[in-house]
């Protein structure tokens, strides 16, 4: 029984050391965000100013690419509606149906 609480302590001690731990970590890292807001900031400005300009070049750029990839999957597909072009001249009525 004395092996239950003798391993409890322990327990008890291992976490409390990360919970103190962590704590240190998240006392450092406000410090340092803190410490260079600014450049994260600068960071944020640059990134969006560089997004404000390279996104319409990437779009153009994305739509290229989808009509090229739309172009290279349809042209095997050309002589199938050559055909169905051909069996629909054949097959349509010559002369248009009359209406009553």
């Amino acid at each position: 029984m004395i092996e239950l609480f003798v391993f409890g302590v322990i327990a008890l001690a291992v976490f409390a050391v990360f919970a103190l731990l962590l704590t240190i970590g998240f006392v450092f890292k406000l410090a340092f965000r803190l410490l260079l807001l600014p450049l994260l900031l600068l960071k944020a400005l640059i990134s969006g100013l560089l997004l404000i300009t390279v996104g319409p070049i990437l779009f153009v750029v994305g739509v290229v690419v989808a009509l090229a990839v739309g172009a290279a999957l349809l042209v095997p597909l050309l002589p199938f509606l050559l055909l169905a072009g051909v069996i629909w001249l054949i097959v349509r009525p010559s002369q248009p149906a009359i209406a009553r």
